[in-house]
């Protein structure tokens, strides 16, 4: 196992990823398999972007990732009640992405919005036993408590820089050992959101780093 650096950002869409544990996030779309990322990344179908490609070509896009070292999670990927494209079509895509993880042993990261019902649905339809990770979670102390007895991980950003308390409520309730941090696509520094969560948790800063790295070599490394 290689040393593991004290920060790791599980979900980055820095155009320059500071270090191989700041793991980019790529849509099928955009991914070309002869340029794929010198660090870790993971690679999936957005809700957003489903009306923008060709899905089945998007799917082989990551399955001819899928035995890549660095590809280390299927997503993000997802299910979002804001937008126009029908959720029957999410779904749909959403599910294919599922058997792609399944397939391959790796977690999903997942984006949800307004579709929790549903994503619990596919969670208990699949009866996956792979980690699936909500990022940029930012629900309500009651809908966290939900996910995690269903098995989630939750994956905190810049919501707890922004004094939401009942962001930092669900962070200092939840078990560690399915917590990650993340800086998404804002322009800082992942140690920030650390700094912050350790303050929420009362813990030192040591203490949570050792049990992210716990999480990510038992998640992403298989350790």
């Amino acid at each position: 196992m290689p040393d593991l650096p004290a920060y790791i950002n599980i979900h980055s869409h820095h155009a320059e990823p500071k270090h191989r544990y700041e793991i980019l996030s790529l849509d099928a779309q955009e991914f070309n398999p002869a340029k794929a990322p010198s660090g870790f990344y993971t690679l999936g179908i957005h809700p957003w972007f489903i009306e923008r490609q060709d899905c089945q070509t998007a799917l082989e896009k990551i399955v001819a990732a899928i035995d890549d070292p660095n590809l280390l999670g299927i997503g993000e990927c997802g299910l979002d009640k804001t937008i126009d494209i029908d959720l029957t079509m999410q779904l749909a895509v959403f599910n294919s992405q599922i058997e792609l993880a399944e397939k391959s042993g790796k977690p999903l990261i997942i984006h949800c919005v307004r579709a929790y019902n549903a994503l619990s649905q596919c969670k208990k339809n699949s009866r996956s036993a792979l980690p699936w990770i909500i990022h940029g979670f930012t629900g309500k102390p009651e809908l966290a408590r939900q996910l995690i007895r269903q098995g989630f991980y939750l994956s905190f950003g810049t919501a707890l820089l922004h004094g939401k308390d009942y962001v930092c409520k669900v962070l200092a309730e939840m078990p560690v050992d399915k917590l990650f941090l993340e800086t998404d696509a804002a322009e800082i520094c992942i140690t920030d959101i650390y700094v912050a969560a350790a303050k929420v948790l009362g813990l030192d800063l040591e203490t949570l780093q050792q049990q992210l790295l716990s999480n990510f070599q038992r998640v992403f490394l298989h350790d």
